[in-house]
């Protein structure tokens, strides 16, 4: 098997190569694809230079919500290339675990009191204070100040694995999402993209999300968002309010208000099933490792980050 493997035209294939190779030179025995499998997994070259696992190890967990504005997904986005003509570098983005309620503000720079400042205004004085927030291993979140600023409201505030994004996947997509909606919006002055982040942010908060089913400002307000079109040409909800008194407007209202609750229990089962799809597709692809204690491993050099953010 060594010779197959690492000799001469050996070329370090695969265990099931192997087998197949030996077969054809008219060897078998009965463990032959195991051993062979065992070979290639011993091989010390194809260790250092074969494909990274990208299997994942371990089961998923993922982070459930059961009301909104409990949990929140933190992250910073940046720094940005070409900065904003204000000299914005960063986007700082919070996102609501149950409803994808979302909110951002561009920053010059990334310090413990911006977070903090925005964590208090854009979240604790609007929604009121969360359970828990989850946010990555940055320096300006794991700063004393913020260990402060969570005792204080006692929040429990939880770190993501190191260089493991998607630990914190709900702040990691929004991103994306974010980026993509600011590109898409941006047409003329690049530089602008501060003044257009507010235009996204209302766009995602305003479109239906399939977990959920249904949207981030009807699971807030209790209410769909009247969007421009609808002022402009007017849509059979604007067109009826307009014809409706002032005691049938509070009515209507009431009776979305009331529905809230139920809209909101509704959402809280969507999500349920679809982390359960997720976690069930995920595990299929689920490879167990497990180490000993002095065993040797392989470990993935990094580049050393030389500034922070």
């Amino acid at each position: 098997m060594s010779e197959i493997h690492e000799g001469l035209c050996g070329a370090h294939q695969s265990g099931p190569k192997m087998k197949d190779r030996i077969k054809r030179l008219g060897y078998y025995w009965p463990t032959m694809i195991h051993d062979c499998m065992e070979q290639a997994k011993r091989c010390h070259q194809c260790q250092i230079h074969g494909t990274l696992i990208h299997q994942p190890p371990n089961p998923l967990h993922p982070t459930v919500s059961s009301w909104p504005f409990e949990g929140w997904g933190t992250d910073v986005v940046g720094p940005i290339d070409p900065p904003s003509s204000k000299g914005h570098r960063f986007i700082l983005a919070a996102t609501d675990y149950f409803s994808k309620w979302a909110e951002a503000v561009p920053l010059k720079e990334v310090k413990s009191e911006d977070i903090m400042r925005f964590l208090r205004d854009n979240i604790v004085y609007r929604f009121g204070v969360p359970r828990r927030i989850i946010s990555d291993n940055g320096p300006s979140f794991r700063s004393t100040k913020i260990a402060r600023f969570a005792r204080r409201h006692n929040i429990n505030w939880r770190y993501s694995s190191i260089y493991y994004p998607k630990a914190n996947g709900l702040a990691d997509a929004f991103n994306k999402t974010l980026v993509q909606l600011i590109r898409k919006i941006l047409v003329a002055n690049k530089r602008e993209w501060h003044d257009k982040l507010p235009e996204a942010l209302w766009a995602y908060r305003t479109i239906y999300r399939t977990p959920t089913q249904s949207i981030p400002y009807a699971l807030t307000f209790g209410a769909e968002a009247v969007l421009p079109l609808e002022v402009e040409i007017p849509s059979l909800r604007v067109a009826v309010s307009y014809n409706l008194s002032e005691q049938d407007n509070a009515r209507l209202r009431l009776e979305e208000l009331d529905g809230l609750d139920e809209l909101r229990l509704r959402a809280y089962q969507y999500l349920k099933l679809c982390q359960a799809r997720m976690k069930r597709h995920f595990e299929r692809l689920v490879r167990p490792r497990t180490f000993r204690v002095g065993e040797l491993v392989l470990a993935l050099r990094r580049p050393i980050i030389s500034h922070c953010r």
